[in-house]
């Protein structure tokens, strides 16, 4: 039976498999779809993926938890929409999540997703934890509850409980009091920003989030937000007005490249290594902000900043979009994409892989180790490089 309410009925049949979406822009491997990368197979890359939709949608294939599978590989990193030529490139993404909605509609999920969206819904974060564990990583510093300064700080739920993430969201704490910026936290109140539940598919989950941040940020009077992750600045930024919530929002980066031109980070160690920098998709492909990370590390003393051969709009996804962080539907391969991509750092001769965003700091920190290369090269947040 026809899938009617899909939205994309009128314009899901004009993807013919040309196989552009499959390509970095230098076309030098096709391999950066992460989806792609990891299974080599088309039906995982965004042509073959939009060719199964169109048959389930169109009553010409049954639901299979395989065909979930395929669908949630989708790491939303947008490489298909910088690649594909034709006229609805822009909606290949979209296209997919309105899959997603279908399948979230028929509760037919596959299990890790069935769970993240549970927590959520429970806990305000993907991993069940309770929220009163949420403030546990400013323990020990001068971070304040947000209470009318300039900026809130929007730590998120990596940076709130992941324990390798809470390093970077600590030392970008300590960062902003050192430069003097007025800010605060949530702490214990903070939830999830939602960017993770809309890129599954579960638009009333997504609402209720949207929501009852919308209400929080407005109650306490937050005017500013300075995200530690990007799927954060995303969600804010582009997902929020849609819900009456607008706010002035900067990923930590833009932040930080502004306090270094006005000299008020002039005091930094200098640090004489070679560093790579990974480009996080919901910055980069999603938001077009290639700049403000790179102009942090070039405004360090003593770096020498040295690009992988797919960087920028071209860059290689880790594979920790659209939930795989936690999913791990893209994992337990030497061609995930995650090793694919500390392999490729590791071949510039940099001595650390910096990242500006908790869930590539998590992936690709585990990835270096199981690709044992550890020893050679370090993963760190930006904001940990300047803390040093």
């Amino acid at each position: 039976m026809t899938r009617t309410a899909y939205k994309y009925n009128d314009i899901i049949h004009r993807c013919f498999r040309c196989g552009y979406c499959k390509f970095p822009t230098n076309w030098d491997d096709v391999n950066n779809c992460p989806a792609y990368a990891r299974f080599r197979l088309e039906s995982y890359s965004a042509g073959g993926r939009l060719w199964l939709i169109r048959a389930w949608v169109n009553g010409e294939l049954e639901w299979t938890e395989h065909l979930a599978k395929i669908v949630y590989a989708c790491a939303a990193c947008k490489n298909c929409v910088e690649k594909c030529p034709l006229s609805f490139s822009d909606e290949i993404v979209n296209m997919v999540i309105a899959a997603k909605n279908e399948m979230v509609e028929l509760g037919l999920l596959p299990a890790p997703v069935k769970s993240f969206l549970k927590n959520i819904q429970l806990h305000g974060n993907p991993y069940g934890i309770s929220a009163k564990k949420r403030s546990q990583w400013m323990e020990g510093t001068r971070v304040e509850t947000y209470s009318n300064q300039e900026f809130l700080y929007y730590v998120g739920c990596e940076g709130s409980y992941d324990t390798r993430a809470q390093q970077a969201a600590r030392a970008l704490g300590e960062l902003l009091l050192k430069a003097g910026v007025s800010f605060g936290v949530l702490g214990k109140k903070e939830i999830t920003d939602g960017n993770e539940v809309g890129m599954m598919g579960e638009d009333g989950l997504l609402e209720w989030v949207v929501e009852k941040n919308i209400k929080q940020f407005k109650e306490l009077g937050v005017k500013k937000i300075i995200t530690l992750s990007p799927h954060s600045y995303n969600a804010f930024k582009s997902i929020y007005p849609k819900f009456d919530g607008k706010f002035e929002v900067f990923h930590y980066t833009q932040i930080l490249s502004d306090l270094m031109k006005k000299r008020k980070l002039s005091d930094l160690k200098e640090i004489q290594k070679k560093v790579t920098f990974h480009d996080p998709c919901f910055l980069g492909r999603w938001n077009k902000d290639y700049d403000s990370p790179r102009n942090v590390l070039k405004s360090l003393k003593g770096i020498t900043l040295v690009e992988m051969e797919r960087n920028k709009k071209g860059a290689l996804c880790c594979g920790g979009g659209g939930g795989n962080f936690y999913t791990d539907i893209l994992g337990g391969s030497e061609d995930s994409p995650a090793r694919i991509r500390a392999r490729e750092a590791a071949d510039t001769g940099a001595e650390i892989l910096a990242v500006a965003c908790p869930n590539c700091l998590t992936m690709l920190e585990d990835a270096v180790k199981a690709e044992r290369l550890d020893d050679k090269l370090i993963v760190q947040d930006i904001s940990e490089i300047l803390a040093i």
